[in-house]
């Protein structure tokens, strides 16, 4: 609990057995529950999270997207923190980032990796590529982000229903963005974090995500993405919360 809010932190993991028990040994005790979504593994992740007092959720579709969507589901927070199981997201920043939220009523805040990094954490053609993607993404949908692909994110669960998230895979991460900034009434902003090297072998495929992502992007701005695996979180807010944002979003421009 910080400052009356509930705060659950989502890590969706796939084989992050040595990865997750770093990230979970120095969580801050704020932290009211840790939501960690089990993608398939095929290691101990889920045995190692539920001993250390994480929730597991058991996601069996493939892909980040899925095992976001899954964990948005089951957290409980009214401030929702997410992050990857491979200890490159630091911990000790998610008091900083709540305060900054909560004094200035940010809706949700993206974290910026680019300059603030551990040596071997990231490559060159990572670099690269991220860069690309800000800059499409700049140029489809009018605003700048230094870290388009981040996951660490920090906001308000109650702005879930505003979003129209499609993506399963690894475009999740930039799909959320382009919902909440892409929403004029959505206080959102984006800030510096140190990023450290991670822990076991990436999951990452470099040239098949970058450009998945990339394509992504053109196929969202132009109507083409596939809404059959929309998840709905109407649930996730009360009945009179709902109606407030269904009316808000009403009057917006669709972004699918």
């Amino acid at each position: 609990m910080y400052k009356g809010k509930r705060v659950s932190v989502v890590i969706p993991c796939h084989n992050e057995e040595e990865g997750v028990r770093v990230t979970l040994s120095d969580m801050p005790t704020l932290v009211d529950e840790v939501v960690v979504v089990d993608n398939n593994c095929t290691d101990s992740t889920a045995q190692v999270a539920e001993s250390m007092g994480a929730v597991v959720v058991h996601e069996e579709r493939k892909g980040y997207g899925a095992a976001y969507k899954a964990g948005f589901s089951r957290a409980t927070g009214d401030i929702i923190v997410t992050m990857d199981g491979d200890g490159t997201y630091p911990r000790s920043f998610i008091i900083v980032l709540l305060e900054i939220m909560i004094e200035e009523d940010w809706d949700f805040i993206t974290c910026d990796r680019t300059g603030h990094r551990e040596k071997g954490a990231g490559t060159f053609i990572r670099i690269l590529g991220n860069s690309v993607l800000n800059w499409t993404m700049f140029l489809l949908y009018f605003f700048h982000l230094r870290d388009s692909q981040t996951g660490m994110w920090v906001f308000k669960r109650s702005i879930l229903p505003r979003l129209t998230i499609t993506s399963d895979g690894m475009a999740f991460s930039e799909e959320l963005k382009i919902e909440a900034f892409s929403k004029r009434d959505l206080r959102c902003t984006e800030l510096p974090i140190y990023y450290r090297a991670r822990i076991g072998e990436s999951k990452l495929n470099v040239w098949k995500d970058g450009f998945y992502n990339l394509f992504f992007l053109l196929r969202k701005r132009f109507g083409l993405v596939d809404k059959s695996t929309v998840r709905r979180f109407a649930s996730l807010v009360p009945d009179a919360a709902l109606g407030a944002t269904d009316e808000l979003s009403s009057h917006e421009p669709a972004h699918e």
